[in-house]
Order: structure tokens, then C-alpha cells, then sequence
């Protein structure tokens, strides 16, 4: 299969020229024109960089709820994640949770293994937790987020999968399921090793999974003190103290990556992921990761593209009872897009996996409206056919191969 982007003269690239004016809703409409207009007024307008730089290494701001891509810098450059792979061991056992392979209550032991490499005796961040002692599956937890210890990580990997090895094995099967297709796990620490890495931009796809599929644990990484035996763990999410809306995730450091952090902060209905990486001091990293946040929330808002019910574009077809099937969006067509400039020109291109083989009922998704901004923010809106369309006899399906292999439209 294919991915597909045809230009508005085949009806499969819609180009938007789009006046950003605020109104009390914080919506813009869409404006008309013609499509040599638009096409005039797309070539016209060359990409450019936004303004915002960051000092860190690695960078992404995304907005949680669509996946708007609002910022970005190296954000597929593979990196040691530190801690903040940790995330992947939450993601794994947060799943085996929700499934009832495990409980809450169960207990699981720290070995002599855990604690010697994750725990008083390795001079990492631990938990502190006695060798030979067995905990609770949520005080593990709760060690692995608040106080990033790496003797909880390794107990919790031995208590799901035997080992740490065949647990770092689940979690790069895991983020495979969850279509990160860079990120290998060797460990479920960040403890360096050459092959453990991330993308920040699959670090920001893991959070969004962790906010949206397990809503009932992610108020755990807002938790800023967790006492246990003689200890008083104090969160090491610098962002969580300050008055941004921050409630969550997850800091790391090594000295073969730099500072680094997953952030999520929430104003209004809004929320947003920040990952910061390769930052120089601690500091550093909390104030680009906050400055990162900040500027997003006061610099974007929601645009409307199309109206619900009104036809985005067509998607071509092949063995249908027509050439093309109508796209709508799931209501409303909105993107999040920068606030400014004023009058800056939207291209937006239909992408999907094809050709599209009929039958096809309407509602089902079939395409995605990627919204690219002059600054290079980038949406993506889920596109659906309008309109059922049945399968052809053998001789329309032919005439369509035939068709199709000419215009090179077959793998």
C-alpha cells in the first residue's frame, strides 16, 4: 500500500489560503476562492521556520488532544531517553493492570539484581527499597513516577515478565503496537546502554497513549510527595510547582544525553506535550520546557477549516461502482494552528493508504487532512467517506487495474 497526495486538479489536495482573525468563539472561518487562486497563493508562499528556538538538543510540542505537531527540533533524532523511558515500564504495566494480569495489591520482591543495580547500592535514583522485601505493585509505581527509582523499575520488569531482559523486550514490542517505529529498549531504567533509544516525538506519542488510555493512573504523575518506610520522596517534576498547569510526566538524566523531560500541562480544555532533551543544567531544563509550553498555549488556538457535513476533497477508487468517494470530517473540520501572523496561507493535502478498494460504508476513515501553516505547524484531522460506495463488477474492476498501473497508481 501506498501513501497517496494528489494535487487539487485531481480533487485530492484541498489549498486553504486561510485569514487568521480571531473571533469571540477564538474559531476562524474559512474563507472561498478559486482553486488557481489558491494554487497561486500556495506557491506563493514558501515554508518557514517559526521564530522559537530552544537550547536543547531535542525538541517536539504537541497538542494532546489532536496531535498537532505545534513545534519541532531534531524530534526524530534517536537519543538516550534516561528516565524518561521509564515511561514505557508505566505503559506496560499500566496495560497488564488494566487487562487483570496483575493487581494493584500484588506483590513483587526486589532481588538482589534490583537492588543492586537500581537500588542504594548503585547510586542511581532508587526507591530504597530492602533487598529481599516484597511491595506493593502501586508503591512501585508510585516509586517509578515520583521518585524515578530504578530498583522499582526492575522489580516491577522481573514481576511481569521474569527478568529485565524479557520485560525490555515487551516494552519495544509494545511501542511497536503502538506504531513508534525508532525506539529500542534495553532495559526498563534509562540506565545507558548503546541500543536503548528514543525520538522525542515518539517520547510525546507515549505520553498522549499514557493521558488518554489510562486516565485512572495518570493522576498519580501530579502527585508531589510520596512517603515510604523512612523516606519522603518529593516529585522531580520541577514544572509541577509552578503555576502553569503541569500534571505531568517524567524527568531523566545521564551524562551521555543531558537533562531531559516529558511534560503535559492543562489550561482550560486545552493541553499540550512538551519533550525537552539533551538540555545542559537541570535548570535549563525546566525553563524551556515551561518557556516551550507557555509560548504554545499563548501562540495557537483552534481554526475551523470546514463545516460539518461540507465535502473536504475526494479520494480516488478502484473496483468501485465510481471513480471517487466524497471526504467529510467527523463534524467540523478544526485544526490547531498559530494565532499569527495574520493572513497566513494554510496548505492542507489529503493523505491515505491506497489505492482505496471498494466496498466502502460511509462513515468509515478513510484519509487524513494534513493542515501544514506558514510557521510549519502541522494538524492532522481524520477524513471519512460521506457516501457508500459498492464494488464494481469484473469489468469495471479491470478497466480500473488498467487505469491505474497507466497513472502509476499501483505499487
Amino acid at each position: 500500500m501506498l501513501n497517496f497526495i494528489r494535487k487539487f486538479s485531481l480533487s485530492v489536495v484541498v489549498m486553504l489560503a486561510a485569514t487568521v482573525a480571531m473571533v469571540d468563539a477564538g474559531v476562524a472561518q474559512q474563507p472561498k476562492g478559486t482553486a488557481q487562486a489558491a494554487q497561486t497563493q500556495a506557491g506563493a508562499q514558501a515554508g518557514t521556520q517559526s521564530d522559537f528556538t530552544v537550547k536543547a538538543r531535542q525538541a517536539v510540542l504537541i497538542d494532546a488532544d489532536s496531535g498537532a505537531v505545534l513545534f519541532q527540533h531534531n524530534a526524530d533524532q534517536l537519543a538516550p531517553p534516561a528516565s524518561m523511558s521509564k515511561l514505557m515500564t508505566l505503559a506496560v504495566a499500566f496495560r497488564a493492570l488494566k487487562q487483570g494480569t496483575i493487581r494493584p495489591e500484588d506483590e513483587f520482591l526486589m532481588s538482589e539484581y534490583a537492588w543492586r543495580t537500581g537500588g542504594g547500592p548503585s547510586g542511581t535514583s532508587a526507591m530504597f527499597v530492602p533487598i529481599n522485601t516484597r511491595v506493593r505493585v502501586e508503591e512501585l509505581i508510585k516509586g517509578v513516577i515520583i521518585q524515578s527509582g530504578n530498583d522499582a523499575a526492575i522489580a516491577i520488569a522481573e514481576g511481569i515478565a521474569g527478568s529485565e531482559g524479557a520485560f525490555a523486550k515487551q516494552m519495544t514490542e509494545e511501542a511497536r503496537r503502538l506504531g513508534m517505529k525508532k525506539s529500542t529498549f534495553m532495559n526498563a531504567t534509562g540506565l545507558f546502554h548503546a541500543e536503548h533509544l528514543m525520538t522525542a516525538r515518539e517520547l510525546a506519542q507515549l505520553a498522549r497513549y499514557l493521558i488518554r488510555e489510562f486516565p485512572e493512573y495518570y493522576t498519580i504523575f501530579q502527585v508531589k510527595e510520596f512517603p515510604y518506610r523512612k523516606h519522603k520522596f518529593i516529585n522531580r517534576n520541577p514544572l509541577l510547582f509552578l503555576n502553569i498547569g503541569a500534571d505531568g510526566l517524567k524527568t531523566g538524566f545521564i551524562k551521555e544525553a543531558g537533562y531531559g523531560i516529558v511534560a503535559s500541562a492543562k489550561q482550560g480544555e486545552r493541553r499540550l506535550v512538551a519533550v525537552v532533551n539533551g538540555a545542559a543544567t537541570p535548570e535549563e531544563r525546566r525553563d524551556e520546557s515551561r518557556r516551550l509550553l507557555e509560548w504554545g498555549f499563548r501562540a495557537f488556538g483552534e481554526f475551523k477549516l470546514f463545516e460539518a457535513g461540507e465535502v473536504v476533497g475526494r479520494a480516488r477508487l478502484w473496483g468501485g461502482d465510481r471513480m471517487s468517494v466524497p471526504l467529510m470530517g467527523n463534524g467540523a473540520v478544526v485544526a490547531v494552528l498559530p494565532r499569527f501572523p495574520a493572513n497566513q496561507k494554510l496548505k492542507a493535502e489529503i493523505v491515505y493508504q491506497g489505492p482505496l478498494k471498494a466496498p466502502i460504508a460511509k462513515g468509515d476513515q478513510v484519509a487524513r487532512l494534513r493542515v501544514t501553516s506558514s510557521t510549519d505547524a502541522t494538524s492532522e484531522i481524520p477524513l471519512f467517506a460521506a457516501e457508500d460506495v459498492k464494488a464494481a463488477g469484473t469489468w469495471k474492476r479491470g478497466f480500473d487495474t488498467l487505469i491505474h498501473m497507466a497513472t502509476k497508481w499501483l505499487p
